[in-house]
């Protein structure tokens, strides 16, 4: 990925996203423009326009967290994109991932037995272990129940991006398909603005581009986020519908790979089902 063009084009995203009176300025009139102009933006943050349209034509290079931090307060971005912008800037800097270079995962990560048996103590709950390309590497038993519509029997890494867009099945595994699509592609953004050059990301991006007009549209738009904690819809085959809390933890012995958990409120609905589903994982029918 090209980090000019993503800097250039997530500015003028953001800058599109907050209006005249978001920002506190009179609306004025015959604007030909959605949201902020660039001289807008450049007095918000006190640097000259013509610095702020450098900087928005993707010469980020070089750029001062001071600076960072007043185009962001500029524009209004949450968290998680001033995040993405820093790391944006770390990547035109040649250094990406919170100013180191990013150490890849270790290929047999998910082969250590000690992370297999970390999933497998948790017995109330869906653990599994995925990477920041959505690769469903290891999962505890239940886990492998619950996301028996993912896994499939291609023999092929279970890929929860391609299951989203490419799978007609994840329609109706994901009763807020919509909502799961947004979070999906913004998360990868995020991802890929931590590491613009990884390749296997980059080809994931290009072929769900290619084959889902979906995808393509939301990849556009240039929305980031952190996956961190929420709540889920699920209505999975076999035991209907969950409802279901996330959260998420890094692995810190292989950056890139995250450990989730999802769980149900004790004594729910959907706690019961659960209970179910593990019955059906370790017996193959529904207890009654």
């Amino acid at each position: 990925m090209n980090t000019q063009s993503e800097v250039r084009a997530f500015l003028m995203s953001r800058r599109a996203k907050v209006t005249p009176e978001m920002a506190g300025l009179p609306p004025g009139s015959n604007r030909r423009v959605a949201g902020l102009r660039r001289i807008e933006v450049a007095v918000l943050a006190g640097v000259s326009v013509e610095y702020y349209a450098k900087l928005e034509r993707g010469a980020i290079a070089g750029a001062s967290s001071s600076v960072l931090d007043a185009i962001a307060r500029a524009l209004q971005l949450t968290d998680t994109e001033r995040t993405h912008l820093y790391d944006l800037a770390r990547a035109a800097d040649g250094a990406p991932f919170s100013g180191r270079q990013r150490r890849r995962a270790s290929k047999n990560a998910v082969n250590r037995p000690s992370l297999q048996w970390a999933l497998d103590t948790i017995t109330n709950g869906i653990a599994f272990v995925r990477d920041h390309q959505q690769n469903l590497l290891a999962t505890n038993e239940l886990g492998r129940a619950f996301y028996s519509p993912v896994i499939g029997d291609s023999g092929r890494t279970p890929n929860l991006a391609r299951f989203q867009f490419l799978d007609p099945a994840s329609r109706d595994f994901y009763p807020d398909w919509e909502l799961f699509a947004g979070m999906c592609v913004a998360i990868m953004r995020a991802e890929a603005g931590r590491d613009p050059n990884d390749k296997g990301l980059q080809d994931l991006v290009g072929e769900l581009s290619t084959r889902s007009d979906t995808f393509r549209k939301l990849w556009g738009a240039h929305d980031v986020r952190r996956h961190g904690t929420g709540t889920k819809r699920f209505n999975h085959p076999v035991v209907g519908e969950l409802t279901l809390a996330y959260e998420e933890l890094a692995i810190t012995a292989d950056p890139g790979l995250v450990f989730m958990i999802y769980t149900a409120e004790p004594g729910s609905p959907s706690a019961e089902r659960l209970q179910l589903l593990a019955s059906w994982a370790a017996t193959g029918a529904i207890a009654t």
